[in-house]
């Protein structure tokens, strides 16, 4: 599943359709074009793994889950999972096997969107306030929640953790303030990391813990379990990361 850093390199692409007008469109979710043909792109946001096409009245609510895709020219070859594809004076995109709804752009006043990692507007006192109304939670669950941590997935979790020494079961109560300030510094750096390596195809290269077999500081083994109510694969060193 693309993580947020990826998301903003897709956004890169996108905004040259800003204050372009639809001339066409396509897909699953078009049941009828004409709701969007003549139709201005006014903006394209993101929100941690959401992006959003927004237009004067409805947005395009994208999520590409676990094989999204999206592309600048048409794939025939996956016109069978075409979701949405929006075709301008010069310009198209298409976004196949994903998620894809049209909100009302009232929705877009609901969002927290200082919970999204990588804006400008995160804020780190809400997270942390975020955090400590669910003291039972593990910090992996936590960075994984959407509504805390938008944007982290389950590279960034792993990667973040390990560099703040923290074993991804302690749970939330255990942790001091100094060490969720920690655990925030280290994610956020290493989500604009992400995007830096993912700009240069060079991203796995720098893994330290996920998918790996030896820990880089120890050399002991890197243990792979599922963990927290998601169950989601963690990878973690027993000798550098403390359970608390």
């Amino acid at each position: 599943m693309p993580e947020g850093p990826t998301i903003l390199l897709m956004k890169e692409d996108l905004l040259k359709l800003e204050g372009k007008t639809v001339t066409n469109a396509k897909g699953s979710i078009i049941s009828d074009k004409n709701i969007v043909v003549g139709e201005t792109l006014k903006e394209v946001r993101t929100f941690g793994k959401l992006t959003f096409l927004v237009f004067e009245k409805f947005s395009f609510r994208i999520h590409l889950l676990m094989y999204g895709s999206y592309s600048l020219f048409e794939k025939k070859n996956l016109s069978h999972t075409l979701r949405l594809g929006l075709q301008f004076k010069n310009e198209e995109v298409y976004f196949y096997t994903c998620s894809v709804k049209i909100i009302n752009n009232k929705e877009l006043k609901k969002i927290d969107w200082e919970a999204d990692i990588m804006s400008k507007k995160w804020n780190t006192e809400n997270a942390k306030n975020k955090m400590r109304q669910n003291p039972e939670m593990m910090i992996c669950d936590a960075l994984m929640d959407q509504d805390i941590f938008s944007g982290v997935g389950n590279i960034i979790k792993n990667e973040a953790l390990f560099r703040a020494e923290i074993h991804p079961e302690s749970k939330i109560k255990n942790l001091s303030t100094k060490q969720l300030d920690k655990i925030i510094e280290h994610t956020k750096d290493y989500s604009f990391d992400f995007l830096k390596w993912k700009r240069t195809n060079e991203l796995k290269k720098h893994f330290q813990v996920y998918h790996r077999e030896v820990c880089p500081k120890c050399g002991e083994k890197i243990i792979r379990k599922d963990t927290g109510k998601g169950k989601r694969a963690s990878f973690y060193c027993e000798n550098d990361q403390i359970l608390l």
